[in-house]
């Protein structure tokens, strides 16, 4: 039986799941809509990659990554849990070893990544403002009644792009509606969108960062020719979009889980029925001190009546306890 390795990306618009071969090449991928059920999301995937295996394939590792992979890792017994930075620049040095930058836009936050000979020295990352992101770019297509496959199209077909505000989404969308109102296009508004979105990602993120190539397009939004080629523009520097563009961050993973499995070939992978697990997920504020973080705790039933419980998300320590 061909050994595989399975990577997970929980994320809050879009949960992916990734099987790779001993040398990283793709066997299958999953690219689900979360719709706030991560859990549920990720239990419909490991179903979908059991039926493509057929029983071909045996899980040798697993890792998990996202703003869910602590508890997508507690839950399906995760070899590795690691942060979409490491995942993300892994998967994408696997694609380009000389690989310089990353751009990476998904559903709900964007990331740069500065590489210099295969290490992260820089990064950066936008949870606040969702200007330029998968779900921003989904609300404007469905306002103006078009498919968000065939957004970037529009934007090409522009002949005189038109000024939109970059500051954030509210002042962008009203000044969509605004120029619609004075009877631009939609393929210059759309095109002038393509750019603003690009400046609100440079200037958040980017800043006064050198940006060499390669440079590598990462994320759902990568499939976005328009925004593409606003970048490409903007930076008068060509682009790289990976074949699996959307699913980078799950590559990684089953890249780091690969990588650690290689020692002990051992997997702590509990199987394709972690979906009917129960379990209870719980949360408090911690108020040992001023940063009041917000610590996770899981808890599942073990052998034995016995419970096991795991938490996270404390920056000093003093909650953890399980392994993750």
């Amino acid at each position: 039986m061909k050994a595989a390795y399975l990577g997970i990306d929980v994320g809050s618009i879009s949960t992916n799941l990734v099987l790779v071969d001993d040398s990283g090449g793709v066997l299958h991928k999953k690219y689900l809509r979360t719709h706030g059920q991560p859990m549920k999301a990720m239990q419909n995937g490991l179903m979908g990659l059991a039926q493509k295996m057929n029983g071909e394939l045996s899980i040798s590792g697993v890792g998990t990554t996202g703003s869910g992979r602590y508890l997508a890792g507690i839950l399906i017994g995760a070899d590795v849990i690691k942060n979409e930075i490491t995942a993300h620049a892994v998967a994408a040095l696997h694609y380009e070893p000389k690989a310089h930058t990353i751009i990476e836009i998904g559903g709900q936050d964007s990331k740069s990544i500065i590489l210099r000979n295969g290490i992260v020295i820089d990064f950066a990352m936008n949870t606040v403002c969702a200007a330029g992101t998968g779900s921003f770019l989904d609300q404007q297509a469905y306002r103006l009644g078009i498919p968000i496959e065939s957004f970037g199209e529009y934007a090409l077909k522009a002949s005189k792009p038109v000024k939109i505000a970059s500051r954030c989404t509210v002042f962008a969308e009203s000044d969509m509606i605004h120029k619609q109102q004075m009877g631009h296009s939609v393929e210059d508004i759309i095109a002038g969108l393509c750019e603003a979105l690009v400046r609100n990602y440079l200037n958040n993120l980017i800043k006064s960062q050198d940006l060499r190539r390669p440079i590598l397009f990462q994320g759902g939004v990568a499939a976005n020719v328009g925004i593409q080629t606003a970048f490409e523009r903007v930076l008068d520097k060509g682009l790289t979009v990976p074949p699996d563009y959307e699913v980078m961050g799950a590559i990684g993973a089953a890249l780091l889980a690969k990588e650690v499995v290689a020692s002990t070939r051992q997997t702590r992978f509990r199987g394709f029925e972690v979906g009917e697990i129960p379990y209870k997920l719980n949360g408090f504020e911690c108020e040992g001190c001023s940063n009041g973080c917000e610590v996770m705790e899981v808890k599942m039933p073990m052998a034995q009546g016995q419970e096991r419980l795991v938490r996270w998300g404390d920056r000093c320590g003093k909650w953890e306890t399980g392994d993750l």
